[in-house]
């Protein structure tokens, strides 16, 4: 599986699989959640929202992943996972490190051969992008699958794209 880093907008991303870093209420938001509602339509919300409805409290618990159609983004599918909000005072990590293990888990079932993820949890959630792209490199270095080709970590930003270009050397 060859794993690497480019500047770019993960909506216009061709990929089997895009991973969006949802929110645990599934109903869009702000960052990249927002921009793959947006771009991606109503079909995604709808799908949303049935998923939503059978999950206990309606919430997808941190560090899981679930998936529905990728509307009208050039992907196949979306992954939606909920990462962990930073905490300077818990270590969080293993929950991050899950958003990943569990997205390229869900892709490799769905029969995907390639993987684009954004810096989950290093946006509005607070995670130090270094250590974002750390967890990430070794949340999806954790997995094994067989189908999986490509993971792509497309990044909004010359720091987020140095981050894992560093992360990816180690």
């Amino acid at each position: 599986m060859r794993l690497w880093a480019v500047r770019g907008d993960l909506t216009e991303t061709d990929a089997d699989v895009i991973v969006n870093a949802a929110n645990p209420g599934l109903l869009g938001g702000g960052g990249v959640d927002g921009a793959i509602h947006a771009a991606g339509g109503p079909q995604i919300l709808e799908e949303c929202r049935a998923i939503k409805a059978r999950l206990p409290d309606g919430r997808l618990p941190r560090g899981q992943a679930v998936v529905t159609t990728a509307g009208r983004l050039p992907a196949r599918w979306v992954v939606h996972t909920a990462g962990p909000i930073w905490s300077a005072s818990e270590d969080r990590s293993e929950v991050l490190r899950s958003c990943y293990r569990e997205s390229v888990r869900l892709a490799a079932e769905l029969g995907a051969r390639s993987v684009a993820f954004p810096a989950i949890s290093a946006g509005i959630y607070g995670w130090p992008m270094d250590d974002a792209a750390r967890q990430a490199v070794a949340g999806v270095r954790a997995v094994d699958v067989e189908h999986l080709q490509e993971v792509r970590f497309v990044l909004f930003d010359d720091r987020a794209l140095a981050a894992f270009e560093a992360a990816l050397s180690d």
